[in-house]
């Protein structure tokens, strides 16, 4: 079967030890902070996927090179003679928009057929107030036209907990002539404010606005660590398997990023943490998870911020646990690489099990077991590394379809999944 993959379950408990691959949200920031700093850099751990690699071919656009790992900022950046290729990676649109709101020159964003469906207006209005000129399509969708202007601070608040929003804006803002300040909602992945007050260029009031100051980023060493947006599909596995352990050294924990494994522990889950470093004032540790029974439970609110890419793994989880989980407040979903509420639904129904969409989320009920079957991943990772774990304690095969899909975010999942299932 053409782009397809076969899992077979686990035949046992398993207990092991797995480092995950570079954290993508941290990849591509020190990417694009590399490319804006005053001297060269060194990254050491990127993600292997092709959403990193299409923030490398960008910048390199811009004039940037990188040698192993080694990043050299250009001097002046390039002006393209053609559109920017960003893939099918929204981060990368979404941070080079801000990078270039502050370039003298005009610059196209565009990408593949799925990046450009996903909403980008919402970049618009927070970049304008330094006066910046992006355009977008009329349904507000990329290709994105970027005017790079003489920029001013201002002062923004934002509806949504977006850090591809608030990093968009900060990163012009570092640009701008006069401080600025962002506010949003409560539930973002500070990764960006925490490196640009590590540099001295921002600084956040607790509960209040993060202002910004205007400099360059200096030239410096990007250790990244390992992504628990990779690890979680690893912790779910683990946690769907009576006494199975997984646990995954030298991972990110920044605060924005343990949404998962807070639902997880409030499922029953054994969860255990620990902080044994930082990059750039950003912590990062060893996380190990134990399987227990699973109840479901609720997820809403600041919550849903906080786990807005493991939310298919909930699904997952709830379909093995006892009783009903819900997930509300979650109509972001819908704007991702597939239409995930009805992506994730689909899949539980294709395993056979009990699932409804609704307008803001998703009911899965937990009949305790997926009889195994056959899920198209939708052209989306996601969906296809769910996918994946639900095959942990299946009663038969999961087969997933466009399993290509999970390429953008880590490319050898499946194998690794089958060598922790196989581990003892």
């Amino acid at each position: 079967m053409r782009d397809a993959r076969t899992l077979e379950p686990a035949t046992a408990p398993f207990h092991i030890g797995v480092r995950v691959p570079g954290d993508k949200s941290l990849s591509h920031r020190a990417i694009i902070f590399a490319t804006l700093a005053d001297a060269p850099s060194e990254i050491a751990g990127l993600a292997p996927g092709q959403d990193v690699i299409s923030s490398m071919r960008a910048v390199a656009a811009l004039g940037t090179r990188m040698s192993e790992q080694r990043l050299n900022p250009p001097e002046t950046m390039t002006r393209p003679t053609e559109p920017i290729d960003c893939g099918n990676s929204g981060t990368t649109m979404r941070l080079l928009t801000g990078v270039l709101a502050g370039a003298a020159m005009r610059t196209v964003l565009t990408g593949d057929e799925s990046l450009r469906s996903r909403p980008m207006r919402r970049l618009v209005a927070p970049l304008s107030a330094l006066g910046a000129r992006v355009t977008t399509e009329p349904d507000g969708t990329a290709p994105l036209v970027i005017d790079g202007n003489h920029l001013v601070g201002a002062d923004v608040s934002i509806d949504i907990a977006s850090a591809q929003v608030r990093t968009a804006f900060e990163l012009a803002a570092i640009q701008a002539e006069g401080p600025s300040t962002i506010q949003s909602p409560a539930g973002y992945r500070d990764h960006t404010e925490r490196w640009l007050e590590a540099f001295g260029l921002a600084s956040t009031d607790a509960g209040g606005p993060t202002s910004i100051t205007p400099g360059r980023i200096p030239g410096t060493r990007y250790a990244i660590p390992g992504d628990p947006s990779s690890a979680a599909y690893l912790w779910a596995s683990a946690a769907l398997v009576e006494g199975a352990q997984v646990v995954t050294p030298d991972v990110s924990l920044n605060p924005g990023r343990l949404g998962f494994l807070g639902i997880l522990e409030r499922m029953g889950a054994e969860v255990n943490g620990e902080v044994t470093g930082e990059i750039h004032g950003d912590p990062t540790g060893t996380v190990s998870v134990t399987g227990r029974g699973l109840h479901g439970v609720e997820v809403s609110g600041a919550t849903v911020a906080a786990a807005i890419d493991e939310l298919p793994l909930v699904a997952v989880l709830g379909a093995y646990a006892e009783g009903l989980t819900v997930v509300r407040d979650a109509a972001e979903l819908r704007a991702k690489e597939s239409d995930r509420v009805e992506s994730t639904t689909a899949m539980i129904r294709a395993l056979g099990g009990g699932a409804e969409a609704t307008e803001d989320g998703f009911a899965i009920v937990g009949t305790g077991f997926l009889s195994g079957g056959t899920v198209d991943a939708m052209g989306d990772h996601r969906i296809a590394m769910a996918a994946a774990v639900a095959a942990t304690t299946a009663d038969g095969p999961v087969t997933i379809l466009g399993a290509s899909a999970a390429d953008v975010s880590w490319p050898s999942i499946y194998d690794t999944l089958e060598a922790v299932w196989s581990s003892r």
